[in-house]
């Protein structure tokens, strides 16, 4: 059933033009996603798929929206025994897990706000995110070292009261699934329950720079990914939506949860700790997923396989997000399948910002067009918007109201709020240029664009170009100080298997971007290294190679 044409002024369109003008999300009073959503598709649909889980061990899952409703209900029931009220912050380290489902939504159920994170966060990490966020409980996996580490930190977080643990035991720390099975499946709407600006969902930002960011989101939110899932994924009424995301991450939310089960599409879990090209692909086989979305470094590994061996006929769409797209994965995965992949850009504080629609012509490396949601500008360092080809800032333009789908700010920290937000401009801090048909071209953070004897270079573009060659497995361009040009353009490089750190390559190298970008932005050093510095959720830090750079 698709509840998202109850939320749009309008729900078909004849063009992107169209789409742009007249798409508006309306977002009724006191909207909850646990009431409003799930537990309506519970009552009209109680049969329908929400959720299949499966692991690499053989275990598997079917989660009907009827469960899902009466799991959540009981989670909400545990978690108010526990003293979790409207407001407080409950932090979700549950990895793949099919227990995040219920839980978050359990979550939305009491009014409480939900912070999910990754199972890589150290002691310290832990210890920042608990004191930062009052954070009073915790529900984990035990598959990973975070609950030794939660230990650790536990004396410095005064309050944290609760610890909950899955998938395994250990001292100190409740047995979730035990205590979930003694609470009540019944948990009445609370009248008022929220507000829409009430605060709902907290993520830490994976910064490439100084200590996190809280963005935090409030009950509209979900609605926002309306267009996530039906206008960017595709995702259809009775389809299954395959999105490669841990929890942690908000781009679990964007492609796992709230628009794919307004679109009528169930969600596929494949709960596996390390990835492995053919296993992936067996169960999109297996399972006949109809929607995929991975970050480029998936489809990057998928296109080595060979794909005449997969029945992939059941797909429908593919996505990628994660990190801008390098055509040549684009060029190959047309090639060997014939699906198109649709990128977008966005952000953890935003919703789909800019992408490349059903209705548009994709261009091969272009993140598309603006969303309907936010007014989208580029602006130049006078604050003037750029001409085509000029590249500039991606801000939204805010006037009277925060569009749906926009974070409230960051949590506790009107400072930084004020940084980026400001004179009805949210500043996202990434550049880019548009070309005369309208279409965004990612250029990179604002910090790391390089200027060189008068040249303003995007490492993306240099990026891109040293990735077509055979022996880059990974790379990173930054700037290097120079007395003549200003800075000078650096690539660190992970060489693929088989190949040397050796002149003649970096050579070779050198003269291959020479003639796939331009003379003027090839890198005049070349550093080959083993593995690239990154933060926790797989971003290259850049500053960390500035940084060991300016200590040379």
């Amino acid at each position: 059933m698709q509840l998202y044409k109850e939320y749009l002024e309008q729900d078909e369109f004849g063009s992107y033009e169209d789409f742009l003008k007249n798409f508006r999300i309306v977002a009724p009073p006191h909207f909850n996603f646990a009431y409003d959503v799930v537990d309506r598709l519970a009552a009209e649909t109680p049969e329908a798929m929400a959720l299949r889980w499966c692991n690499p061990q053989g275990e598997q899952e079917d989660f009907t929206f009827a469960r899902i409703s009466r799991l959540s209900m009981q989670a909400a029931n545990l978690f108010t025994s526990l003293g979790i009220q409207k407001g407080d912050t409950v932090m979700l380290v549950l990895k793949r897990h099919h227990q995040f489902w219920p839980a978050i939504i359990g979550l939305h159920r009491i009014g409480a706000i939900a912070v999910p994170a990754t199972h890589l966060l150290t002691e310290k990490d832990i210890v920042y995110r608990v004191q930062a966020a009052d954070i009073k409980l915790i529900l984990a996996t035990a598959e990973s070292d975070f609950t030794s580490c939660a230990d650790d930190a536990r004396p410095k977080c005064p309050t944290l009261k609760h610890t909950l643990i899955v998938r395994g035991a250990r001292e100190g720390w409740a047995d979730y699934d035990a205590a979930l099975a003694a609470q009540s499946p019944e948990f009445p709407r609370p009248q008022p329950l929220n507000e829409n600006t009430d605060p709902m969902l907290l993520y830490f930002t994976s910064g490439t720079s100084g200590m996190p960011k809280m963005a935090i989101h409030d009950y509209t939110y979900p609605l926002g990914h309306i267009q996530t899932a039906v206008y960017w994924q595709g995702c259809p009424d009775g389809g299954l939506n395959l999105t490669v995301s841990e929890t942690g991450w908000a781009k679990s939310v964007w492609g796992k949860l709230y628009g794919q089960w307004m679109a009528g599409s169930a969600v596929m879990a494949y709960d596996y700790d390390k990835f492995v090209p053919d296993d992936l692909l067996k169960i999109i086989e297996q399972y006949k997923v109809t929607t995929f979305c991975a970050p480029p470094t998936i489809y990057r590994f998928f296109i080595q396989q060979d794909l005449s061996q997969y029945d992939l006929s059941n797909i429908k769409h593919c996505s990628i997000a994660g990190e801008p797209l390098n055509p040549e994965v684009y060029n190959k995965w047309l090639e060997l399948t014939g699906h198109a992949l649709r990128e977008i850009y966005g952000q953890t504080e935003l919703c789909v910002t800019i992408g490349n629609f059903p209705w548009m012509k994709i261009c091969p490396g272009s993140m598309g067009k603006p969303s309907p949601l936010f007014d989208v500008d580029l602006i130049d360092e006078e604050g003037n918007s750029c001409q085509p080809g000029e590249v500039g800032e991606i801000v939204i333009r805010v006037r009277k109201e925060r569009p749906i789908g926009m974070y409230m700010g960051y949590y506790r920290d009107e400072e930084r709020t004020r940084s980026v937000w400001y004179d009805g401009l949210y500043h996202t801090l990434d550049l880019a240029w548009r070309d005369e048909w309208g279409y965004f071209w990612y250029v990179g953070r604002a910090d790391d664009v390089i200027k060189s004897s008068g040249y303003r270079i995007g490492p993306f573009e240099v990026e891109s170009a040293l990735m077509e060659h055979p022996a880059v497995v990974e790379t990173a361009i930054t700037a290097v100080p120079d007395p003549v040009r200003g800075q000078v353009v650096k690539a660190t490089i992970v060489l693929a298997r088989g190949y040397e750190p050796t002149e003649a390559l970096k050579k070779e190298l050198q003269d291959h971007v020479k003639h796939t970008t331009a003379p003027y932005k090839y890198p005049r050093i070349v550093e080959f290294v083993e593995e690239l510095p990154k933060t926790i959720s797989g971003k290259i830090r850049r500053v960390e190679l500035r940084q060991r750079d300016a200590e040379k």
